[in-house]
């Protein structure tokens, strides 16, 4: 599948890529190739083949879904560059205009 540079730059901005003007047409053979690829995985037989989670067939233990503080207050606030009453102190993030 081949791709124009219409194409190439809207794919790179919804990625939130910067491409440079000389690379485009490099990055479209490159795309052009990866979409080539997805191609041909659709025509690999796949009729009566059930899905793979995992490939070997062992269900996994689970632990107990409890909620907690860890217990560890002192050593993550030893991290903090500055803490008041047991809590982070971080910087104002939003000013209100006026």
């Amino acid at each position: 599948m081949s791709m124009d540079e219409k194409t190439i730059r809207k794919v790179a901005r919804l990625a939130n890529i910067e491409i440079a003007d000389h690379d485009v047409e490099r990055i479209g053979h490159e795309l052009s190739g990866i979409l080539n690829w997805v191609e041909q995985l659709g025509e690999v037989e796949t009729e009566n083949i059930e899905p793979l989670a995992n490939v070997v067939n062992i269900e996994l233990p689970l632990r107990k879904d409890e909620v907690t503080d860890g217990n560890c207050a002192e050593k993550v606030l030893a991290n903090a560059p500055e803490e008041t009453q047991g809590f982070f102190v971080v910087p104002k993030v939003v000013e209100q205009e006026g």
